[in-house]
């Protein structure tokens, strides 16, 4: 039997297929986080690309595993301090309508109009719990995100960046290059990202990476180094959050999985599939 026709049809669109995953989670009677909002986000395409990825229709559990680890990481930096958190590539995330946050935090979300503008309208009659700012903005232009992160910089004593699901669309270089334009900003203290290791990259470009390249969305970033690169950028890693083994944690793992993660160590393994959500902080 043929797969269905992807529906990707460039990187946005991957936020509404992750969205799916989020409210097949949100459905179960022992959710781990409720997302009311990520159906509608989703929509019938986001359903219709979910159903053409058919080794994720099976393997959903890094969506799940990762969405809560990284709503831990923010509630913790929140509960330190952090006044701002700054959502690079934000696309369909509901965290600033969902989670419990106090309403002084100012939350940024930036990515392309096209997708803002659907979440907008999807989240007109919504109500967010703290203050939220949507930003247009290509992150590719390195010009316009220096000089936004600097004017941001001016606004916090103390920042959280977010960068869900973006990295690995990127190069070595770009990533680099991100990194520092973000340690210039001395109040983006920290920075949570999730990041493959080389043969977790190798695996998914097998399984779905077609599609994605169709799209103009190759999978990339998986630096050899694991969460070491981001130290020539000013950057260190200090906490680093297996994904295998907080889903294992959660009950969302397959059997034969299980079996793995009790096995394995949740350290980064360049030479295995890996995958996991680290805290970064600039080197203050």
């Amino acid at each position: 039997m043929n797969e269905p026709e992807s529906g990707i049809r460039n990187i946005s669109d991957t936020a509404r297929w992750v969205a799916v995953y989020r409210a097949r989670e949100t459905q179960r009677t022992d959710a781990v986080f409720r997302d009311p909002f990520a159906r509608q986000l989703a929509g019938e395409r986001g359903e219709q690309i979910a159903a053409s990825m058919s080794f994720l229709e099976k393997n959903s559990w890094p969506f799940v595993a990762r969405t809560w680890l990284i709503d831990h990481v923010i509630s913790s930096q929140v509960k330190l301090g952090t006044d701002m958190v700054v959502n690079l590539a934000a696309g369909l995330d509901a965290r600033p309508y969902r989670m419990n946050l106090p309403g002084s935090l100012q939350w940024i979300e930036v990515d392309l109009s096209e997708i803002l503008a659907y979440k907008e309208d999807v989240l007109r009659n919504e109500a967010p719990v703290c203050q939220v700012e949507r930003v247009r903005l290509d992150l590719s232009d390195v010009r316009a995100r220096r000089d936004f992160f600097s004017e941001l910089g001016r606004r916090t004593n103390r920042a959280l960046v977010v960068s869900e699901g973006l990295l690995v669309y990127l190069d070595d270089k770009e990533v680099m290059s991100l990194g520092q334009d973000l340690a210039v900003a001395r109040s983006f203290q920290h920075w949570v990202i999730d990041l493959a290791s080389p043969a977790l990259l190798k695996m998914l470009a097998k399984k779905m990476g077609t599609p994605l390249d169709q799209a103009g969305a190759p999978l990339k970033f998986a630096p050899r180094e694991g969460p070491e690169f981001f130290a020539r950028s000013g950057w260190k890693p200090v906490e680093l959050h297996s994904v295998m083994h907080a889903a294992a944690k959660l009950n969302r793992l397959p059997f034969f999985l299980r079996l793995i993660a009790r096995m394995s160590s949740p350290a980064f393994q360049a030479k295995r599939p890996w995958s996991a959500v680290c805290l970064l902080e600039t080197g203050l």
